[in-house]
């Protein structure tokens, strides 16, 4: 069975952040919401993402040349597609294999020979169509259910492998111009007008030709007019000068090259720009995220302690953007709670609440704790006068208690032993 060809991916995921929604007025659309980073062991965050891998974007487009076709590949294609089935139908053997094994040891009969399976598996993995697992035990301690895990396993690995070989593929076959687009698209760009704009510039300026009298004139003048140090009358000085020396044709065949590279180079300043512009719109969303871990991870928020649970609702609802906006993009939890009693479900006094706290903290808690304070002075200002009426009554309750014995007990008289009282 033919070689496979390994193909070693890289795979670099990237957040997308926009700068304006760090900013913006108020409502959902202002509210940062992450991209995709890598998992922290540490702080759960959103940068995770199962989006499509644009990695392959990370290699720089050739300068697009309107001469350059996509070379022929159909050898290559045709080995592949060689490799593809053999590995489909060495597959298929194992799966039976599997299956075999597994039906016999159902129905309780003898287990089927595995040295078969074994030997097959051993072949598919020196052959480079099947990956071991990384947990070195031998193929010969293999169960069934080994087995189809490892298959099952490589499926799934191959299946990955030709989601993330089809867009490199189909970036490969762009022409230049579109290779570049997708590359300041892929770095978080948005002014795709002006980016057109400037390769069709780019396009433009390999297409004319120095032979040409009426591109002479083109190509000289915009190439003086990018260098910048003349004024629009001394460039038509010039190449009046020029074609009156019959020099034109010999300058517009010196300049083309330049002007190739001075558009081209104005096209990579972009692209390098929305790059940088892309490093900070992540650090900020970093530091967010930090800023965010660092408040909750205490336990309590303005001396109010917080619950695992509560805990888990504010960190999430910050910084995942998992809730659909009027605006077309998604929001975190803040966000969508704005927009649904300012919009959906008006709740204005509440908006005002969330307002009024947002824009004096120190005023509104100032607030708060005086309605409180004078709520718990109320109450107990009616416990103590309870208190009293309680005592006054059982007092009263009391003497009028015993003034009644008093008066309905039966008394008798004392016998008199002395004769001299009167």
């Amino acid at each position: 069975m033919a070689e496979n060809k390994n193909e070693e991916v890289t795979q670099v995921t990237q957040a997308d952040v926009n700068i304006d929604e760090l900013f913006a007025l108020p409502g959902a659309e202002n509210i940062i919401v992450q991209g995709e980073e890598e998992e922290d062991e540490k702080k759960p965050n959103i940068f995770s993402s199962t989006g499509v891998d644009t990695s392959f974007l990370d290699n720089k487009p050739q300068p697009a040349k309107p001469a350059a076709k996509v070379e022929d590949s159909n050898d290559d294609e045709t080995v592949s597609n060689q490799n593809a089935e053999e590995t489909e139908e060495a597959l298929n053997e194992l799966d039976s294999l599997i299956s075999q094994q597994e039906d016999s040891s159902g129905r309780g009969r003898k287990k089927v020979d595995k040295s078969g399976l074994v030997e097959l598996a051993s072949k598919m993995i020196e052959e480079g169509v099947l990956f071991p697992f990384d947990d070195d035990k031998p193929l010969d301690e293999y169960s069934a259910k080994d087995f189809r895990e490892l298959f099952e396993a490589n499926m799934k690995e191959k299946e990955a492998e030709l989601s993330q070989r089809i867009p490199q593929q189909i970036f490969q076959s762009m022409p230049g111009e579109m290779q570049y687009l997708m590359d300041y698209i892929s770095k978080g760009g948005t002014d795709l007008k002006g980016m057109m704009q400037q390769l069709s510039q780019v396009n433009e300026a390999m297409e004319l030709d120095p032979s040409d009298p009426n591109d002479q004139e083109i190509i000289v003048r915009q190439y003086l007019s990018l260098k910048g140090d003349m004024s629009q009358d001394e460039i038509e000085d010039e190449i009046a000068t020029f074609k009156d020396m019959d020099r034109l044709e010999q300058k517009a065949s010196q300049y083309k090259p330049k002007l190739e590279a001075v558009r081209e180079k104005e096209v990579a300043r972009r692209i390098v720009e929305q790059e940088k512009q892309k490093e900070q719109q992540q650090a900020i969303a970093n530091e967010f995220v930090d800023s965010v871990y660092g408040v909750l991870e205490k336990g309590e928020i303005g001396g109010v302690k917080l619950d695992r649970k509560t805990q888990n609702m504010l960190y999430t609802g910050l910084v995942q953007p998992g809730y659909p906006s009027i605006t077309g993009k998604p929001t975190n939890l803040l966000g969508h709670l704005l927009e649904k009693y300012q919009w959906v479900e008006p709740n204005h006094e509440l908006i005002a609440e969330a307002l009024w706290l947002l824009a004096d903290p120190e005023g509104f808690k100032t607030k708060i704790k005086s309605q409180g304070n004078r709520a718990a002075t109320e109450q107990t200002v009616r416990s103590l006068k309870t208190e009293q009426a309680r005592r006054v009554g059982s007092a009263v309750v009391e003497r009028e208690s015993d003034s009644a014995t008093n008066k309905s007990r039966k008394t008798i008289q004392r016998a008199n032993k002395n004769i001299f009282k009167f």
